[in-house]
């Protein structure tokens, strides 16, 4: 439906261009290939290695303290049942452990700490054995010896924890070898400790490592499971933020291949400028804490309106609000999905208005035809849309009118049978000459 022509001066200050690009069209076709300073987005922070260090270092002075408690333990009970030389050795190794940790808390020197804690646990177990006489007599008490290898792999490093189970397993090897005599009779054949004694030591011997073992990976487990749980809420946050400031669809792309050139051409789309007219005298007359105030609530609002009727911001400007319409989705309702919205904007824009008791006086360009798009910048990077079309439609805006929303003529052409428009003549477009434009009146 068309209304008489409304005749009104066309002379307005020019916005912003947009530079444009040649590219061959396409509904989403990519242009280019890939770039590999494309931002890493979506990966996982670094770990926190002084964290990480920190917790080492508790844990092993912790577990080094309960083993050489278990030692004197060990050696008070060997004392006890008439084995005065076994029993020195788990006691000499707790006063050992105790130096260790007493030095440590001193100068702060954790490696040494450390591999002097992990040669001890893994030297005194196999001394114990052959006091005893053998891995029988000795109720297996070798077994304590695995707890280094293990440390190492929780207090160091994979590499090094090899190491010492290379070593822990040598040294068995070694200690069989001893106690079938392959070295001459080296072992007393009938050790300290009876038969029942034995037997009960088998027990002690088998639950004390596996429970300091299973202890140590319980709690190095829960540290990691809240680590990663730390992580997925770092994740989650940082994907809203990314989608705060990429298109869904852009963002889950970037994710799968973050060194991908985003780059596409779009034959069928729309774009839409929007400012407030006089803003700098306004801005000047409000003051800075009320500026923020009411563009964060026209913009907030401008928000609501594009997120539900799909519609994709591309940025903000000052008072500038842009927006495209089947970009990066194509869509075969642009035109009318970007014109339904810019009536609501100038609805919302009046509410406000009356709301702050202030003249704000909306202008909005509307323009429709081929459009570039993609990802630009390493830091702080953002999704943008470039082209003829986007500066044909700047142009709108800024040779537009107060409270009135101004279509090219390809958005009229599209629009035409289902919206009321009103033709506002041929206007001079500084860069592009005379050209036809109508004004956006309602819904049919």
């Amino acid at each position: 439906m068309t209304t008489p022509t409304l005749t009104a001066s066309g002379a307005a200050p020019p916005g912003a261009t947009v530079p444009t690009a040649a590219a061959a069209p396409g509904d989403g076709s990519v242009i280019d290939g890939r770039r590999p300073a494309q931002p890493d987005v979506g990966a996982p922070p670094p770990a926190d290695h002084e964290e990480r260090e920190q917790l080492q270092k508790e844990m092993l002075v912790t577990s080094s303290t309960i083993i050489a408690l278990l030692g004197m333990l060990w050696g008070l009970i060997y004392m006890f049942v008439g084995a005065a030389q076994a029993g020195a050795i788990p006691i000499v190794y707790a006063a050992i452990s105790f130096a260790s940790i007493g030095y440590f808390a001193l100068t702060g020197r954790y490696h040494l700490f450390r591999f002097s804690q992990l040669l001890i646990t893994l030297i005194f177990p196999a001394l114990l054995m052959l006091v005893l006489g053998g891995f029988i007599n000795s109720s297996g008490v070798i077994l304590w010896s695995l707890t280094s290898p293990v440390g190492a792999l929780l207090f160091d490093s994979r590499r090094k924890a090899a190491v010492w189970f290379m070593a822990f397993a040598v040294l068995v090897v070694v200690a069989g070898l001893v106690d079938i005599g392959l070295f001459g009779p080296l072992l007393p054949e009938q050790g300290p400790l009876s038969a029942n004694l034995i037997g009960i030591f088998f027990i002690l011997n088998a639950v004390g490592p596996s429970v300091v073992v299973f202890l140590l990976l319980s709690y190095f487990t829960r540290q990691r499971d809240r680590a990663h749980d730390l992580l997925l809420a770092e994740q989650t946050k940082s994907d809203a933020l990314l989608l705060n400031i990429l298109p869904n669809s852009i963002a889950r792309r970037l994710k799968d291949g973050p060194d991908q050139r985003i780059a596409e051409c779009f034959d069928n789309a729309s774009i839409l400028f929007a400012d407030i007219a006089g803003f700098t005298p306004l801005s000047a007359e409000l003051g800075v804490e009320r500026v923020v105030e009411l563009l964060n609530d026209l913009h907030s609002g401008f928000d609501a309106i594009m997120e539900r009727r799909g519609l994709e911001k591309i940025r903000t400007i000052g008072d500038g609000y842009m927006v495209a319409s089947g970009v990066p989705t194509p869509r075969p309702d642009h035109a009318h999905a970007l014109a339904d919205a810019a009536l609501e904007m100038l609805a919302f824009a009046r509410q406000l208005s009356a709301r702050y008791e202030l003249p704000i006086h909306l202008r909005i360009g509307i323009n429709s035809g081929t459009i570039m798009a993609g990802v630009i910048g390493r830091r702080k990077f953002s999704y943008d849309v470039w082209g003829d079309s986007v500066n044909v439609a700047s142009r709108m805006e800024s040779h537009g009118l107060s409270d009135c929303i101004q279509l090219a003529e390809r958005t009229y052409n599209i629009i035409k049978d289902d919206f009321i428009t009103t033709p506002r003549g041929t206007i001079e477009i500084k860069g592009k000459g005379e050209m036809k434009t109508w004004f956006l009146i309602g819904r049919n």
